[in-house]
């Protein structure tokens, strides 16, 4: 159960006190109290812990402070939807709102090689009206003799770049807590130009103490990425610990399952869960076409499979895009073979457009039958 206090609420009135108070009678029950700081006001939530089947919902809506009750399911307990829910669908982050009823594209490089490339490509999207990109620092490999990513050496001038071309958010991910300091000293050595939202790769799902970690810090959004052999309920849970650490502000990545029933695909391309995912929790959910095919191939019409599925994922209401481009992918020193070419962004960009007006037809067209 989750007591939802009222706005105006301050934690050190005799209100607030005497809530607590009477919550600390209640047997078998223990308390979590999260507040969600806004640019006004702050939304406070107590969750109670325990055998909550018996507690009366009129009761406890008539206690001191409390505005709303919701019942929730086991299932998704924080990011989950349940009965009667009203929490919120987005977040919003450095003036970029992410939510279930927006998109946002997110091209850019899967491994930073050099500054020349970081700059051309913050440049590109700048100038294609784009305010968010991908740029890997860190990158977990298969093979330890493959390039792991230049870490820290690379931040400060990729951090630099994106406040030059007023890049607001950056998709980084992180294999170790260690990067978490990294990334906040770099971003405080160059003025904080510009957001990163922290990913966590699809090898590190379930690698829980890392997810506590990550959950504790709630100052940058969390892109989770499904594991790539696992089922969805249990990547589902693994955004739950990031949400039971304290942040909430997490986008959901699909990026196609590893089994050789995908081939020739990279991966078996799991789209058709964007929908489930937004109906079983109050996550944005982002696809991954580039990890998900993996390669340049086009069908007979001249479209890449990569932009094929892409279309898929946001036709079935898709509230993000992880893309690789590259200024000279030959040169890429991760994924060359499936970044895309930025004369193509453009491009991908209005077929991305077409795609979501699209969708917004036909819920449209299901709202008219309702």
């Amino acid at each position: 159960m989750i007591l939802i206090l009222s706005a105006q609420v301050n934690q050190n009135t005799p209100e607030y006190q005497q809530l607590l108070s009477h919550l600390a009678t209640l047997k078998g029950i223990q308390t979590r109290v999260h507040v969600e700081p806004g640019s006004v006001t702050s939304l406070t939530e107590i969750y109670l812990i325990g055998d909550t089947k018996s507690l009366d919902m009129e009761t406890m809506q008539s206690l001191p402070c409390v505005e709303r009750v919701v019942r929730v399911s086991e299932e998704y307990r924080i990011l989950g939807r349940h009965k009667d829910d009203q929490r919120p669908t987005h977040f919003d982050y450095n003036g970029v709102r992410f939510g279930q009823d927006t998109l946002n594209v997110f091209a850019g490089l899967c491994a930073v090689d050099n500054r020349e490339h970081v700059e051309i490509m913050m440049k590109a999207v700048r100038d294609n009206g784009q305010v968010c990109t991908r740029m890997g620092a860190y990158k977990p490999r298969t093979s330890p003799y493959a390039f792991q990513g230049h870490g820290k050496n690379c931040l400060n001038y990729v951090f630099e770049l994106a406040g030059k071309y007023d890049i607001k958010v950056i998709a980084m991910e992180i294999t170790h807590e260690s990067h978490l300091n990294e990334i906040k000293e770099a971003l405080h050595q160059t003025g904080n130009p510009t957001g990163v939202m922290l990913q966590i790769g699809t090898r590190n799902t379930q690698n829980f103490e890392l997810l506590k970690i990550v959950g504790r810090q709630t100052e940058m959004p969390i892109l989770l990425k499904r594991g790539f052999g696992i089922t969805l309920d249990e990547s589902l849970n693994a955004a739950e610990y990031l949400a039971s650490e304290g942040n909430r502000n997490v986008v959901f990545g699909l990026r196609g399952m590893k089994t050789n029933m995908g081939d020739p695909h990279r991966n078996f391309v799991d789209f058709s869960h964007v929908p489930v995912v937004k109906r079983l929790t109050r996550m944005p959910v982002c696809i991954d076409p580039s990890h998900s095919v993996g390669s340049r191939q086009s069908s007979p019409d001249g479209i890449l499979d990569m932009m094929q599925v892409t279309a898929q994922g946001i036709i079935a209401g898709a509230n993000m895009v992880l893309v690789d481009f590259h200024p000279a992918p030959p040169k890429a020193l991760v994924d060359g073979p499936q970044a895309m070419l930025l004369k193509e962004l453009p491009y991908f960009l209005e077929d991305v457009q077409i795609a979501r007006e699209a969708y917004l037809k036909r819920v449209a067209l299901r709202q008219r039958q309702l």
